[in-house]
């Protein structure tokens, strides 16, 4: 006859080995679908209350529809409990809505897991992403590849916005899909991997000098600022032009878009009085001849 501790450790094996083959886990196609929610529909109904909230539940909600099966209230808790405010920049973002599925799917085959691990995540990885996202992607890429559109629309030709639109997508969508599959696959694992200091400088400095070289290379094809006034002695003709591209090609155009550039970033001015200055310029330096 077993004694009452058999008994007791029996039934203890019996439920853990009936938890474990209960047990529900996300396959590569539910990540995808979450994944591609959250890629489409981060700002779809961005409101003050919530912001991100409610696209944050959306993009979660089928495969915690999965995990919990016919268990509603967990489901019910789940829903709410990732439907609360949340707000950072979606693309580089996207890293956390896919650790907070991870987190999730632990919750839902743990019932012993801390939930307040996964608003505090949620909560704690929000600005700091928003930071890095900003900085990266909305302050250095996109200033990179509107200057590759500007330079392409050239004469009003609808190439410029198209490779723009093309160029964004291309590089924007594939990353928010690696970032929220990633984030899913490494867990909590992927915030020391994506906010290392040393990673973060080496790309944005990389993402500065090809910035640079680009806007350069639009300043020097899209500024149009040539002297034409000619130096005349007797017979002897001296085009100004001629000298100044000798000495460096679009010479004026890069001091235009230097004394631009200083203009705005150490006198303060605004874009509207900028173009005014230039106008007011440019037509003196018509009126007197000289360009």
């Amino acid at each position: 006859m077993r004694s009452a501790n058999d008994q007791a450790t029996t039934t203890t094996a019996t439920s853990e080995t009936a938890s474990k083959r209960h047990e529900v886990h996300l396959s590569k196609h539910d990540v995808s679908v979450a994944s591609w929610r959250w890629a489409f529909f981060s700002l779809s109904s961005q409101n003050y209350e919530r912001m991100q909230g409610t696209p944050f539940c959306h993009s979660l909600s089928g495969a915690l529809e999965k995990l919990y099966g016919d268990d509603k209230k967990g489901l019910s808790e789940a829903l709410k409990r990732n439907m609360t405010f949340f707000n950072t920049e979606p693309q580089l973002g996207s890293v956390i809505p896919g650790i907070t599925l991870a987190l999730e799917e632990e919750k839902a085959n743990d019932p012993s897991f801390d939930e307040e691990i996964i608003s505090s995540t949620k909560n704690a990885l929000m600005g700091p992403f928003a930071g890095i996202g900003d900085s990266v992607l909305v302050g250095t890429l996109n200033p990179i590849l509107l200057s590759i559109g500007i330079g392409l629309s050239t004469g009003g030709s609808p190439v410029g916005p198209i490779a723009f639109l093309a160029l964004w997508c291309g590089i924007v969508v594939p990353l928010k899909y690696f970032l929220f599959v990633r984030g899913y696959s490494l867990g909590l694992d992927a915030v020391k991997l994506l906010t290392n200091a040393e990673l973060k400088d080496k790309i944005t400095t990389a993402l500065t000098i090809v910035g640079l070289i680009v806007i350069g290379g639009v300043a020097a094809t899209t500024i149009k600022a040539p002297i034409t006034w000619v130096y005349t002695a007797g017979d002897m003709k001296i085009a100004i032009q001629d000298i100044l591209d000798k000495i460096m090609p679009n010479l004026v155009p890069l001091v235009v878009a230097v004394v631009s550039y200083l203009l705005i970033s150490k006198r303060g001015w605004s874009a509207n009085k900028l173009l005014v200055g230039i106008l007011v310029f440019a037509a003196i330096m018509v009126a007197l001849g000289v360009m």
